[in-house]
């Protein structure tokens, strides 16, 4: 399967956040991620609710939504009305995670479920055939443009290895730092979705940037 990439809107420019969503809806890119931070889990706000909803307004491309966020179980029928596909929630943020997936499909949505750089892939064995998606974090969350932890493409391996022992077709994300100096090897380790950050919105030409990633995989 060809890589996935999810340029992260939290990079972008939000005083022009309506070009940004045009050029996105454009481009090569699978989907439009988007942080929601609410200075609890993680030392920084975001966006919320509103900012989501003008960017469901204007997307054509499906909205992986990363709630970083204490609680999340209390949100979910907002957010799909505010029109998230993808649906991730942290690990280290869910008191019931089995519940809340379960919750988060029955809904419609895709479930997902992120793990911090500390947490380790073993944990997830009892809950993985829940998720359609796990979120390696390789930053610390909180701040985009922070670098890489080596260590993620550990941690991708070793997901791969217990997808693989499951029986699963959860999907890889990884999310910190992920630019085409590392990508190519997230994608070899079994990384299937990429987001992009600053390597995008930064770029000369994001556009481009964009198809750089995919051609990687």
């Amino acid at each position: 399967m060809p890589v996935a990439v999810a340029p992260s809107i939290l990079l972008g420019d939000f005083a022009r956040l309506d070009h940004e969503i045009t050029w996105l809806n454009a481009s090569a890119a699978d989907y439009i991620h988007c942080d929601i931070m609410d200075g609890v889990f993680v030392p920084n706000i975001s966006f919320g609710m509103p900012v989501l909803e003008a960017i469901q307004r204007h997307a054509t491309k499906p909205l992986d939504v990363h709630l970083m966020i204490v609680q999340p179980e209390r949100y979910l029928e907002q957010f799909k009305a505010l029109g998230a596909h993808i649906l991730t929630v942290h690990f280290e943020a869910c008191t019931h995670l089995h519940r809340t997936l379960q919750a988060i499909r029955a809904l419609g949505m895709r479930p997902g479920i992120a793990l911090n750089p500390h947490t380790p892939v073993h944990l997830l064995s009892d809950v993985l055939p829940e998720a359609d998606l796990v979120c390696l974090m390789s930053v610390n969350p909180g701040f985009g443009g922070q670098a890489f932890i080596p260590r993620t493409l550990t941690k991708v391996q070793e997901l791969a290895k217990l997808r693989t022992s499951l029986g699963c077709s959860t999907l890889i994300e990884v999310d910190g730092g992920v630019g085409l100096n590392n990508a190519a090897s997230l994608i070899a380790a079994g990384a299937d979705v990429l987001v992009a950050g600053s390597s995008v919105f930064k770029a000369a030409d994001p556009t481009r940037a964009v198809l750089e990633l995919k051609a990687l995989g």
